[in-house]
């Protein structure tokens, strides 16, 4: 079976209607066979619950993204040589930042 269909149990529906609206119970042998098609549909923001014998094993979900505090950005200004403050001007000093690093993001393409 395709883990891209994923079936719901009984008990994964009413879980999926009361606690979540994207969750998967999957066996520990539909995840091991198509583990590529599991994490897209991870990265999609499913949340996907591995069982062994109906019992939860694991659970993947996305991860959390990642939120760098201002102490830490502040941190990087000045180690970058930054002359930024935090004054009346801030606002305009972040603005001519971002419009100084406009080049558009191109992550690597993941296989």
């Amino acid at each position: 079976m395709s883990i891209t269909g994923f079936p719901l149990s009984k008990g994964a529906a009413m879980y999926n209607q009361v606690m979540a609206k994207d969750v998967i119970h999957i066996s520990e042998a539909e995840a091991a066979s198509d583990f590529a098609s599991l994490m897209a549909r991870v990265r999609s923001g499913v949340e996907v619950v591995i069982e062994n014998n109906a019992r939860p094993v694991a659970v993947v979900r996305p991860a959390e993204p990642y939120v760098r505090l201002l102490s830490e950005s502040l941190r990087l200004a000045r180690e970058h040589g930054s002359t930024a403050t935090l004054d009346g001007e801030f606002a305009k000093d972040v603005e001519a930042a971002i419009e100084s690093h406009r080049e558009p993001l191109n992550p690597p393409a993941w296989d």
